[in-house]
């Protein structure tokens, strides 16, 4: 069996603040094969950019502990120096950011930024590195490269800079690929656009993507395995067949219940109760507890006392849950079939 490729084991993140220590990433552990889709959902301040950043070095380490270890084929990243993360970025692993209008240099036509993007990794002159952008700008669906590639930033749209941010991370053929939210602010047929020319270029070039998104409908078509996070917790992890129909946590069940459906009885949304918990206090036992409407199936004080270990399943599948899996997949799909109106699992 070949080894997993990108491996993170354990990996902790945590900030000092005049509050008190943030504790961003508290134990996260997970696996992506060549060619394969990770999405890691969750709502804000959960975790999943943070992840993402420490993962690429991106995180000051004069004011963040990095804890834990992350290997990307050979390489192990968090106790690499910044110079080696330098030669790694770009080259081995490339990270498209949210907005990508904040991400391309306003003053620099794309041609340019694209060129210092490949003559940083290789040896290449000007011109050669020119035809490559154009071959790149090609590969991402850009009309009139030969035009496009002397604009600047603002003079394309969003779903063009976006097309762009993605030439620039995969113009190196990097092996691994993190998107940290590559639809957002882009209207539905554009996200379809984007989403499909990632998995194009990733069964082209065989890479791994960490896909990371709070958009279910997203994760729906192209993911392969899915990781929940919550509070800076991983607590849930499954093929997309085991997190989509066969759900066990109360997060992940909150999740798909509030995810506007065709099949829904409802005019209303189910929304999950309260809010997301500072990272500063957190409870000492489940990180959910405050807002799980399963907690009560409990017995004891274990929810708020007792923090629950993330226990493999089935061979795909692990939940972080107090609740024994009889109750966990009662409550599924108690929760869900309020939703559709019908009996059985979720999407």
């Amino acid at each position: 069996m070949t080894e997993t490729y990108v491996r993170v084991e354990d990996l902790k993140v945590s900030f000092k603040t005049e509050d008190g220590i943030v504790r961003a990433v508290d134990g996260v552990s997970f696996g992506v094969d060549r060619g394969k889709t990770l999405a890691v959902v969750g709502e804000s301040g959960s975790g999943k950019s943070v992840t993402a950043q420490a993962l690429m070095g991106l995180v000051n380490k004069r004011n963040a502990q990095v804890e834990g270890s992350a290997w990307v084929g050979d390489n192990e990243l968090i106790s690499s120096s910044d110079d080696d993360l330098r030669k790694l970025r770009g080259s081995m692993m490339s990270m498209i950011f949210q907005d990508p209008f904040a991400s391309l240099h306003p003053f620099y036509r794309i041609g340019a930024q694209l060129a210092e993007a490949i003559r940083v990794h290789r040896s290449m002159s000007k011109a050669e590195a020119r035809e490559e952008v154009l071959t790149m700008l090609r590969r991402v669906g850009i009309p009139n490269p030969e035009r496009r590639i002397d604009d600047y930033p603002h003079q394309l749209s969003g779903g063009m800079r976006q097309r762009v941010m993605i030439a620039m991370a995969l113009i190196n053929g990097p092996s691994l690929l993190i998107a940290d939210e590559p639809t957002t602010a882009l209207d539905v047929t554009v996200q379809a656009q984007i989403m499909e020319l990632l998995a194009e270029l990733q069964e082209q070039y065989n890479t791994a993507i960490i896909l990371i998104t709070h958009d279910l409908g997203v994760v729906a078509d192209v993911a392969d395995e899915v990781a929940v996070m919550y509070a800076g917790r991983l607590v849930e992890r499954g093929s997309l067949d085991d997190i989509f129909y066969s759900p066990e946590m109360p997060y992940t069940v909150g999740l798909l219940s509030s995810v506007p459906r065709l099949d829904a009885v409802s005019e209303r949304l189910t929304p999950i109760p309260g809010q997301p918990p500072s990272l500063i206090n957190l409870a000492a036992g489940c990180v959910f507890y405050p807002r799980c409407t399963a907690s009560s199936r409990v017995p004891g004080d274990r929810c708020a006392t007792e923090r629950p270990d993330l226990l493999q399943v089935t061979p795909t599948h692990a939940v972080r849950c107090h609740l024994d899996q009889e109750q966990r997949e009662q409550f599924a799909n108690e929760s869900l079939a309020a939703v559709t109106g019908a009996e059985g699992g979720a999407a």
